[in-house]
């Protein structure tokens, strides 16, 4: 049975005391819940978010990780490592990922079994751009970031991976995609799961929607039949606001 989840995803913000007093704050107001929950900070704040959740219900994320175990690649992370620190989760073909750095299903498909050779699990993000839905391509191109990147794996590993659904022009917009546009996107992930893998894997796996999901949103999201919960960006830094995402 699929779970619900909300990830808090931090990006590149806040300082180290104010990634632990968001942290702290969330869990003090934090109600008893069967949902997953998951802090997902800087690599910088790691340490100290895995420490400050110990023993409570939520989970932390990485925001990425490399492709290799070990070697010489200054300045990056590898999968081992976030495991080390006790890590659950990273999350790996983020928009900003493929916009910014230029990271393509194929390096992403080495990230994934990287990731869960470690014994991660992985939140694959896949979406589309607004020129790829106004000319009607946007099912295709969900359709080849998942063949690529994620359909390499055996159906026994998909119990350790979460789709994220993040259309790119909702990303930081403040544009959010109506509920019929996330549960049209949805369900056709999880049609695409059932071709490859069969109806179980398909109805087990957890469907992220993410893009500029809000207090005021959720619950219209959330309510669609393929919608599993949200890949929270901005709304996450504020736990008030973040904290309503989760009870929504």
């Amino acid at each position: 049975m699929r779970k619900q989840i909300v990830v808090a995803n931090w990006k590149m913000n806040n300082s180290p005391t104010q990634s632990s007093q968001l942290c702290s704050l969330i869990l003090s107001k934090m109600r008893p819940t069967d949902k997953e929950v998951i802090i997902a900070p800087s690599y910088l704040y790691l340490n100290s978010v895995v420490a400050t959740t110990q023993n409570s219900i939520i989970k932390v994320a990485a925001q990425n990780c490399h492709q290799e175990i070990s070697g010489a690649y200054t300045g990056e992370v590898s999968a081992s490592m976030l495991a080390d620190l006790g890590l659950d989760y990273v999350i790996l073909g983020h928009s900003e990922r493929r916009y910014y750095y230029g990271e393509d299903n194929s390096l992403l498909a080495k990230k994934v079994s990287s990731a869960l050779s470690q014994g991660l699990k992985v939140i694959y993000c896949c979406g589309e751009t607004l020129d790829q839905r106004i000319s009607g391509a946007h099912l295709d191109r969900i359709t080849k970031q998942l063949t690529e990147g994620l359909f390499h794996l055996p159906a026994k590993a998909m119990k350790n991976i979460v789709i994220g659904y993040e259309p790119i022009w909702a990303v930081g917009t403040g544009i959010t995609a109506t509920s019929a546009q996330a549960q049209e996107m949805h369900a056709h992930i999880r049609s695409a799961l059932s071709d490859k893998y069969g109806a179980d894997v398909a109805h087990d796996t957890s469907i992220l929607y993410g893009g500029s999901c809000t207090p005021s949103n959720a619950k219209e999201l959330f309510a669609q039949k393929d919608v599993d919960g949200g890949l929270i960006g901005g709304a996450s830094l504020n736990a008030d606001d973040f904290l309503a995402i989760v009870n929504a």
